[in-house]
């Protein structure tokens, strides 16, 4: 039995789920409404409190369904309850981050500036402090979403492993290099 599939998914009390008769699952809550279409052999049944993902055979298809709708559906809950958080921090002499309205500029050393709409589901806000690199926040209630955008962000200028310049998550290790003078 998949692990991560057969636990049950407690709803808080201010989150509400409804199943479409075409297998869509719909979840509603104070951060907004989140929707995603399950698998017809995937079964999404709510108990009280309670929302069970359970699979008609032991396929190893329905194995890896299992464990997938359940997660997605987990995502789906916490989004609309508590919503998601990326922080990403520009470290690099001269790179700096701004954000008006939904779009986010940027300044990566690059000949020109890079400018970013941020899709409606996404809030991006920029903070910069003297002595310290610019931290770009971004927050949304879908997980998938959020993650994708902070991906694109990362991708604009990837950390490079000797003097660790770029674009990175907050608490991520960069594994640094040694020159070439550390051979001598």
């Amino acid at each position: 039995m998949s692990r991560i599939g057969k636990l049950p998914i407690t709803l808080p009390t201010n989150v509400e789920i409804a199943v479409a008769k075409d297998n869509v699952v719909t979840v509603k809550g104070p951060k907004g409404t989140l929707t995603t279409p399950v698998d017809k052999d995937i079964i999404v049944k709510q108990e009280e409190n309670q929302i069970v993902v359970e699979r008609p055979t032991e396929q190893k298809r329905h194995k890896a369904m299992h464990g997938l709708y359940r997660s997605l559906i987990n995502n789906m809950v916490v989004g609309v309850s508590e919503g998601y958080k990326e922080q990403l921090e520009l470290v690099g002499v001269g790179y700096k981050a701004t954000v008006q309205g939904n779009v986010l500029e940027l300044a990566l050393g690059y000949s020109h500036n890079i400018f970013m709409t941020m899709p409606e589901e996404v809030s991006a806000t920029a903070v910069t402090e003297k002595g310290k690199a610019p931290v770009i926040t971004l927050e949304s209630n879908d997980k998938q979403l959020i993650g994708q955008v902070a991906a694109k962000i990362r991708s604009l200028r990837k950390v490079e492993p000797y003097k660790g310049k770029g674009i990175r998550f907050v608490g991520e290790v960069v594994r640094r290099k040694a020159g070439k003078t550390a051979s001598k």
